[in-house]
């Protein structure tokens, strides 16, 4: 099994958990929400519910210093003022909002330096891609069968690593693929972009080699079921 599509390569995004720069957040009242998008042929959510203005958040600092990449409740999270800048210079695709946030405070979850200084940050949110999981070459366990072709959503037991079914990735460097919505995947560019700045609280790991397994399932023990 491999992530690779016309020799591109694909990771997982996610926080930077006990890290040096483990930083989260929470939205403060008042918290505005609308519908979610929905899938075009099903009708189905394809998400959680939209996070609308005014975007007012509490940071929560658990390591030394505050991170680049800040996630908190629903498909929403934050980026600073630096990524922010850096990830359009290099015209990378697939943030949407770009929405300015209200640091209202700061809270210290673990001993370490106070801050002060707090930089900029924007509420973004990883576009629905056309990228779509290839059944046949992951190792995914599904609570409930595939039944929809198009946003192909179906609930998770557990990742032993995924693939991309060839020909549906259509460049864009930060999405949620169709069959795994709720795993940011981040292309090649953008993990070139992170090492090259050094940005913080930021993990990438290659899909084939995500794992994701709560219940201790282990590897599916049958044939994955596509859609019908």
């Amino acid at each position: 099994m491999a992530s690779d599509m016309s020799g591109s390569r694909f990771f997982v995004l996610e926080e930077g958990m006990f890290g040096p720069y483990d930083t989260r957040f929470s939205k403060i009242a008042p918290v505005n929400r609308g519908e979610p998008p929905q899938c075009p042929q099903c009708g189905e959510p394809m998400g959680m519910l939209m996070w609308l203005p005014p975007y007012r958040i509490e940071l929560e600092l658990y390591g030394e210093g505050l991170g680049d990449f800040v996630e908190g409740p629903g498909d929403d999270v934050l980026i600073s003022q630096r990524f922010a800048e850096a990830y359009q210079a290099e015209e990378l695709t697939g943030l949407l909002g770009f929405n300015p946030v209200e640091v209202v405070r700061i809270r210290r979850k673990r001993k370490g330096p106070s801050h002060d200084a707090v930089p900029p940050y924007f509420a973004v949110a990883a576009c629905f891609g056309r990228g779509a999981v290839d059944e046949a070459q992951s190792r995914i366990q599904r609570s409930e069968p595939v039944t929809c072709p198009e946003c192909r959503s179906a609930g998770v037991a557990s990742v032993q690593g995924f693939a991309l079914e060839p020909g549906t990735w259509q460049g864009e460097d930060v999405f949620r693929p169709r069959g795994k919505r709720g795993s940011i995947v981040v292309s090649e560019r953008f993990s070139v972009l992170v090492q090259r700045h050094g940005f913080t609280n930021m993990k990438l790991t290659p899909i084939e080699e995500y794992v994701w397994d709560p219940d201790a399932k282990g590897p599916p023990t049958s044939p994955p079921v596509g859609p019908g």
